[in-house]
Parts: structure tokens; C-alpha cells; sequence
């Protein structure tokens, strides 16, 4: 885990040593996805697949290559199942409006849950209006954790697709996705797993999970923003409608009638991020450099450190303690409010989140205005957590 990789971390906010816990956000990028995007400029850039001049060939190659690698970090079964997308958020509305208008229809029902963020809760509701359809949403147990009962409930002979978060963004909440799966599947029902919060911090395999659908960002990835990737079974994505027209997923267009292209490309309207594409291989090189079983252990030992180290804070609250999480803690001290708190820690050098965290139905859940949030890296040590303490320590003294 070595911090050198990052130039960033080397930077002084309020001429103090950065210390950045915000990466449920997004993290930080390696000296080698930086260098990918600038060497991409400089010397292969050029439109893909069309080209018959070098550095388009090149630029294909190295595009397509791409998607080979995202499918192997996946466990994918061949790349195309690999949609390059904008991002998580796209992924999911792409994936609603396609299924939407394939498979939906009035008095139909999709299942979302109560730890949704806003990307994998608005996307549905959209569908659920232009459809008439109607959204169903898995509860809470008193601990935080899913009410894995009340979601075998809510499924019926209605229920046309459950799409949940492997990872709870504001809590990190591992969740059960395998028994969800498994339930849905008893009934026929397509899973998709929101992968933003989870494919940073542990080994995923989409086959292994069996998952329908699996999205999530290269930026939370260590790699470049405004690319992600929906996953999808390839007999899902062949029952499925392209999302959006234009160049890349045609096959031959007339006034009278267009055919689409094959897998994946019927799914990758307009020119690609190829620069992206390959900036995101090279930070899944970097990720499988290190192993992600060894940043789980790392992540797992770094959070528990830090929920010891918070617990010495009087009149702290934090949120789903004890449980086992991905690289997530959320909480609140006292009556303050979180963004005072957060405002006073960034004037210490240390980055955090604060507020409702784009999951506003789990905060109101929560009764409170939102949370503070420290979210860790495989870049983050024990010495960034005492500086949380030493710097929350603090701001709760000139708080209160």
C-alpha cells in the first residue's frame, strides 16, 4: 500500500498535511492512471472501430482491450457483457429505461431498499410514473441491516426486477446479496447489484454471485471520472433495448427502418471514452497489483481501528457500529450539526462528507440532518485516523 503512488496525498490544505476520508466519493488516482490519460493524448489519440489509419486501429485496440480486462476483474463471461456507461448513475438509467420498456408494464412492481442511494432509487420511480408501475422498498431491521423477511414479502407474481446496493454508501453496510439473489431468483425475478461501493474494496464475481445486472464507476476505482460499466447477462442484454440512438450501436440505418449492432456496442451510442476505457484498465492492473483480498483486510483492520478510536469521542453516535463494513463509517456527536463539524475538520486538513450523503430516505430514516462520514482507501493508515480523532477532538471543543 504504498502512499507514493499518489501524488495528491502530498498536498496541504490550510498548509496542513492533506488527509483525505472522503473516498466513498471518489478516490484519489495512481501515478500510472495519470500517466495513462497523458500518454493517451499525446500519442494514440483518434476515433475507434471505424478507422483505418494506425492510430485509430491503435485506439481501438487498446479500447476493446479494455473491456476484456473489466470483464476478467469482474468474472464476467465475456466481454460483452461489459457496457461501458458515464458511471454508476448512468448504468442504472440506462439499465431502467431498456428493461422498463422490454418488460414493464401498468400494476407491475420493481424492489428497491431502504439504504438506496438516490442513483438506484429516482432511475425506478421514473420508470414507475411512465409506466404506472409501482416501487417497493425492503425495510430496516433496528440493527440497520436488511429485513431479509419483509423483502421475501414484498415479492409477487408483480415484481419485475430488485435492484440493491451491495454496499450502504452512508452506513457500509455489507449486504446479503447472495440470499437476495437466491431469493429472487426462486421466482424468476432479475437482480441488479449497485457495485459503486463494493467493487473498490473486495473480490467481485459477477458469475460466482450470479447476479443479472452489476454496475459501478471507475472514479471510486482509482481510476479516471465519467466512465463505469453495467454488466449484464448476455441473454439479459440481448432481450433488451438500446437506451439511446446514434453512431456505434447501429448496424445499418435507413429512413425506414434502423437494425442495431450486436453486444455490447447496441448499448454504446456516440463516440466512447477511450481514454477512460484504458485509464480504467490500468487502474484494475493496479488494484490486482496488490490484491483485493489483501485491501479488504487492510480496509476491514483500518475501520475497526477507527470506530475504537471514535468511541473515545464523548456524546458520539456512530451509526450501525459493530457490524462488519466496507471502508464506511458515518456518525454524529451530540447535537451538532455535521457540516459545522465537517467545515472546522477540513480546516484541520481533513476531508470528510457531511450532509444526507445523495440518500436522503435513510437519513430521514435516521432522524437526523445527515451524517458525518469517513470513508477509507488502501492508501489510508492508522495515522490518518489519529488525525480525524486530534482534529474532531477539536472542533467538538470549539463547538461546544
Amino acid at each position: 500500500m504504498n502512499r507514493t503512488d499518489f501524488p495528491i496525498l502530498r498536498e496541504t490544505v490550510y498548509n496542513r498535511p492533506l488527509v483525505y476520508l472522503d473516498n466513498a466519493a471518489t478516490t484519489q488516482k495512481p501515478q500510472a492512471v495519470i500517466d495513462a490519460v497523458s500518454d493517451a493524448y499525446q500519442h494514440w489519440n483518434a476515433n475507434i472501430h471505424r478507422g483505418v489509419h494506425h492510430l485509430s486501429q491503435v485506439a481501438t485496440q487498446k479500447h476493446e482491450a479494455a473491456r476484456k480486462r473489466v470483464a476478467e476483474f469482474l468474472g464476467a463471461g465475456s466481454p460483452n457483457e461489459i457496457v461501458f456507461t458515464k458511471g454508476t448513475t448512468d448504468s442504472i438509467n440506462m439499465l431502467a429505461f431498456s428493461f422498463g420498456e422490454a418488460f414493464v408494464h401498468e400494476g407491475d412492481e420493481m424492489v428497491v431498499s431502504q439504504l438506496e442511494h438516490h442513483s438506484n432509487i429516482v432511475p425506478w420511480q421514473m420508470l414507475c410514473e411512465r409506466k404506472k408501475a409501482v416501487l417497493k422498498v425492503i425495510p430496516l431491521r433496528e440493527d440497520l441491516t436488511l429485513d431479509i423477511e419483509a423483502f421475501e414479502a414484498l415479492l409477487s407474481d408483480r415484481t419485475k426486477i430488485v435492484s440493491v446496493a451491495h454496499v450502504s454508501n452512508v452506513l457500509g453496510i455489507i449486504n446479503p446479496v447472495a440470499e437476495i439473489i437466491r431469493i429472487a431468483h426462486a421466482r424468476n425475478i432479475p437482480v441488479c447489484i449497485d457495485g459503486a461501493q463494493s467493487a473498490p474494496h473486495m473480490p467481485i464475481d459477477v458469475r460466482q454471485m450470479d447476479c443479472d445486472f452489476y454496475v459501478c464507476s471507475a472514479h471510486k476505482m482509482y481510476g479516471p471520472t465519467g466512465i463505469g460499466v453495467l454488466y449484464g447477462k448476455e441473454q439479459w442484454l440481448n432481450l433488451l433495448p438500446p437506451a439511446q440512438g446514434g453512431g456505434e450501436m447501429i448496424e445499418h440505418v435507413r429512413f425506414e427502418h434502423t437494425t442495431y449492432n450486436t453486444l455490447p456496442y447496441k448499448f454504446e451510442a456516440g463516440t466512447p471514452d477511450f481514454v477512460g476505457s484504458n485509464a480504467f484498465a490500468e487502474a484494475l492492473n493496479f488494484l490486482d497489483s496488490i490484491g483485493l483480498s489483501a485491501i479488504e483486510k487492510h480496509e476491514r483492520e483500518l475501520t475497526h481501528y477507527a470506530e475504537k478510536r471514535l468511541s473515545e469521542i464523548p456524546g458520539i453516535h456512530i451509526y450501525a457500529a459493530g457490524l462488519e463494513k466496507a471502508g464506511v463509517i458515518s456518525f454524529n456527536v451530540g447535537q451538532l450539526h455535521p457540516f459545522d463539524v465537517g467545515t472546522l475538520l477540513d480546516r484541520q486538513g481533513v476531508a470528510v462528507r457531511t450532509g444526507h450523503h445523495c440518500a436522503e430516505p435513510l437519513i430521514d430514516y435516521l432522524g437526523v440532518p445527515g451524517t458525518i462520514r469517513a470513508s477509507f482507501a488502501l492508501y489510508n493508515e492508522t495515522a490518518d485516523v489519529d488525525a480525524l480523532v486530534d482534529a474532531l477532538q477539536k472542533a467538538v471543543a470549539m463547538l461546544s
